[in-house]
């Protein structure tokens, strides 16, 4: 089955925020936001932007009709900056008005006086003035102090890479509409539609069944859109709510790059020894998370650095620490991987920084360490059904990486200005929400009597597929045609309580909630059959009723008709919990996760010697997707997340000043992955397995494990430039853009 957006996609039909036709009366809303990273709000001269054409209100901290806080795991970030702001970009004020150009000439028109404070902006100097989001946290493994002595090979040092703008296609953005009752119907651009409305009923001081969140579909979010899509419908719900006036707000895309949050940019110090034949004994990493200026997720994201601080390695002793450490930037936020990255990046640079002390292939150690049935994780999960050998091995030889690695080597002999860089990576990924509580999902199916099905579930629907995935679920359950199935828009009034789409746990926790409504459904409709064909074991098949095995004349439709009349209930709600799982964070210990997802990835890069510019001439990938119930859409989704790793490592720059400005706030100075700068071959293997029995049909989640192969992207590039300059001494400072490059190729 296609992606069922397909073919309004390509036909623009698809309805997106900025899509919704506007009603009669509609304003529109931009928020006014600081100019300066860290300062007190002296004075603030509205009165000239209030009296300029078309301006209905301004709206600051004092119209908050309940609480003026949006902080979701730890309040601390109002929505109005009122004596003080924290980063640029902070909102002051929502400026409402009749069109979006005449909001922006009265924020010109706004003077506000700040006293200055100092600024900062890097992780370390915050942790070392105990500047902390929240305590630090430390996983523990084995006795890391006592394994030092059995370890034949010592090794230090440092690691740093950036942040990532999330940059959807589709900016931020909401549309509020006044109801009845003093009810809001809020459509919004969200991963996380209950949390939108639960922070817009806290911040009007109204109930939750007031507010009414519909999101037909994302174009992006990649977690950028899981806390952060909040404030901006917040911000629109208030303002109708004081209006009695629809109102709407879509960023501008200056104005999202630069009063977001991203990913977490992290600075890391690690120790890893080996003995004689290259197994870690033993691993100590301190992470410095660069949250922001205020908490948004980033306790959670610290929380899976954590969990995946050893990658697809087993380490008998190991000691990971983080500090969250707040700074004045925007509030980072959730990334596709979600902190996961940031981790397995600085024990991938260990290896490689003892592979080279040692004169080895980083791969020596990689594949002597890679997990196995039975390994204990740091944070006590025992893993089961480990795919990580296979995945190596089958990758190996399907790629003939031996006959790869000699061209390669062939390659660099030959010529002086090209040099071709190789690198292998592994990845291991937890799959579900490491807070247990969010584990879980439910949908609601309604069968008409005319046989058509309806489905609303929590999913949001961001181009990942899952929409699709859903629609199969049901088709396949039913045995009906698609065409007699629609997918509704998340809304919480049809589905409430919904845990964000995001851990790549959409289509397992929603896809078997569908699929317990479905089959409750069914089970009641045989039961109708059943009392014409008694003692007779009923099936549907292709819209038929069977019984033992043969065809009756039955249709779909004229059993949805019996059971209709026979007064059957055609509606199931169904909830579902991920069972097994747990976490204990007294004890830094449980099994936070459903299943790991595995795979093998082999990174050949060509770097032009001259320019410091380089090419991907392949990826190849083995990867475990279990019992993939979409090829197409899965591979897609391979396909995206390497590259966006490999921008992430790459050419994704972020950048801000001491004075926390933004630098890279446009297209034309951030630059991310184009059709030129993909790998030129990128080729995929579904590794054989069973699957999980957690994973929705056994179809492994799919959407932030290949991300991390984007990872190998940087160190191929550092192979290659090794190759041309083979007794530098490199840092280790992600991303590797081409001036960073050029630089090294060069350097003493």
């Amino acid at each position: 089955m296609i992606n069922i957006d397909a073919h309004n996609h390509v036909k623009g039909k698809s309805i997106y925020l900025d899509d919704i036709q506007e009603l009669n009366g509609t304003l529109y809303a931009l928020p006014f936001d600081s100019t300066v990273a860290h300062a007190k709000i002296k004075s603030i001269d509205f009165a000239a932007a209030l009296n300029h054409k078309g301006i209905v209100s301004i709206l600051t901290a004092k119209d908050v009709t309940g609480s003026n806080q949006i902080g979701g795991i730890i309040p601390d970030e109002p929505l109005f900056a009122e004596d003080e702001v924290h980063f640029r970009g902070q909102v002051i004020a929502l400026i409402v008005g009749t069109s979006e150009h005449h909001c922006r000439q009265a924020a010109k028109l706004i003077k506000v006086e700040y006293e200055e404070l100092p600024v900062i902006v890097d992780p370390r100097e915050a942790q070392a003035q105990g500047k902390l989001i929240v305590p630090p946290r430390q996983f523990k493994l084995g006795d890391t102090e006592s394994a030092w002595a059995k370890c034949d090979h010592i090794f230090e040092g440092r690691s740093d890479v950036n942040g990532q703008e999330h940059l959807y296609i589709e900016t931020q953005g909401a549309y509020a509409r006044p109801k009845e009752d003093e009810s809001i119907i809020i459509s919004s651009s969200t991963q996380g539609p209950t949390a939108v409305q639960r922070m817009v009923a806290q911040v009007l001081g109204i109930p939750m069944h007031k507010i009414e969140i519909d999101t037909v579909r994302l174009g992006g979010g990649f977690g950028g859109k899981e806390d952060q899509a909040t404030p901006w419908a917040v911000m629109v719900a208030l303002a109708c709510q004081i209006l009695h006036k629809p109102v709407k707000m879509a960023m501008h895309r200056m104005d999202d790059m630069r009063m977001t949050g991203k990913r977490h940019p992290y600075s890391a110090d690690f120790k890893i020894g080996l003995d004689k034949n290259y197994k870690i004994i033993a691993y100590e990493v301190t992470h410095y998370q660069n949250a922001g200026a205020a908490a948004d997720l980033s306790p959670a994201v610290m929380e899976r650095t954590l969990f995946h601080s050893t990658n697809a390695y087993f380490v008998p002793n190991v000691i990971a620490k983080a500090y969250s450490c707040k700074t004045n930037l925007p509030p980072n936020t959730a990334f596709r991987g979600f902190g996961g990255p940031q981790g397995k990046f600085v024990i991938e640079a260990a290896i490689v920084k003892a592979a080279e002390s040692l004169g080895i292939s980083p791969s020596v150690i990689q594949k002597t360490n890679l997990v196995v049935d039975g390994d204990e994780l740091s944070y006590g999960q025992i893993l089961q059904q480990v795919e990580a050998t296979n995945t190596w091995e089958t990758c190996m030889k399907s790629y003939d990486y031996e006959a790869q690695k000699n061209r390669v080597e062939a390659f660099n002999k030959t010529n002086t200005r090209f040099k071709k860089g190789l690198a292998i990576q592994p990845i291991c990924f937890g799959i579900s929400f490491t807070n247990t509580m969010m584990n879980h999902a439910r949908a609601l199916v309604h069968i008409y009597h005319d046989g058509s099905v309806v489905v609303s579930t929590g999913g949001v629907e961001m181009g990942q597929g899952l929409n699709t995935k859903m629609l199969q679920i049901v088709t396949e359950t039913f045995s009906i045609n698609a065409n007699k199935v629609r997918i509704e828009s998340t809304n919480t009034l049809r589905v409430a309580n919904t845990s964000p789409t995001a851990a790549s746990a959409g289509a397992d926790l929603n896809g078997k909630a569908l699929q317990m409504a479905c089959n409750n459904l069914l089970e009641r409709l045989k039961a109708v059959a059943q009392k014409e064909y008694t003692d007779q074991i009923i099936e549907v098949k292709d819209e038929m009723v069977y019984a033992n095995e043969i065809k009756t004349d039955i249709t779909w439709n004229a059993l949805i008709t019996r059971a209709f009349t026979q007064r059957v209930a055609l509606s199931e709600n169904a909830h579902y919990a991920t069972p097994t799982i747990h976490y204990d964070k007294t004890k830094e210990k449980g099994h936070p996760f459903a299943y790991h997802v595995y795979g093998t990835s082999i990174h050949e890069v060509t770097v032009d010697c001259l320019k410091g510019t380089y090419d991907f001439d392949s990826v190849n990938i083995v990867h475990d997707f279990g019992k993939s119930m979409n090829p197409t859409i899965d591979n897609g989704q391979i396909e995206g997340g390497l590259v966006q790793g490999i921008g992430w490592m790459t050419l994704e720059e972020i950048v801000f000043n001491d004075q926390g400005r933004l630098l890279s706030n446009a297209l034309s100075t951030y630059k991310v992955p184009d059709i030129y700068s993909v790998p030129k071959q990128i080729n995929i293997q579904h590794l054989e397995t069973e699957g999980h029995e957690l994973a929705i049909k056994k179809s492994k989640a799919v959407g932030e494990p290949p991300l991390m192969y984007g990872i190998g992207a940087y160190f191929a590039i550092r192979n290659a430039v090794k190759a041309f300059n083979p007794n530098v001494d490199l840092i280790i400072n992600a991303p590797y853009t081409p001036e960073k490059v050029l630089m090294d190729l060069y350097k003493k």
